[in-house]
């Protein structure tokens, strides 16, 4: 795992240490708060067009920024908490996705794997 991921691992643990919050982040308790800001994060886009959403302002674009940090952060405590390492689990989803969607039958398409 980066450097980067552990330190910031460590550093949410050391925060939630310091206010006796540990108590509170059972794996539900983190999955269901990561489910919550990503509703925020949707709320952003909630009516825009694809093209509004594409051309946010400044102002919005920090709003939704703050909002993936939430979700980021509250991710990796989850995945600290099952002891996932969360850049080995995305490069195996990857190479998962890369079989179920080969260049040849998924460029260009929209088409869930199931129906290639």
């Amino acid at each position: 795992m980066p450097n980067d991921i552990q330190a910031l691992q460590q550093a949410l643990r050391e925060f939630a240490r310091e206010r006796d919050w540990e108590q509170f982040h059972s794996p539900r308790n983190l999955a269901t708060a990561l489910s919550v800001e990503a509703a925020e994060l949707l709320e952003h886009f909630q009516w825009l067009t694809d093209e509004q959403s594409r051309t946010l302002a400044p102002d919005r674009v920090e709003a939704v920024g703050a909002e993936v940090a939430d979700v980021f952060l509250y991710l990796l405590q989850l995945a600290d908490r099952l002891g996932i390492d969360p850049i080995q689990a995305a490069r195996s989803k990857l190479e998962v996705n890369a079989r179920k969607y080969p260049v040849e039958l998924a460029r260009g398409s929209s088409a869930k794997y199931t129906d290639f």
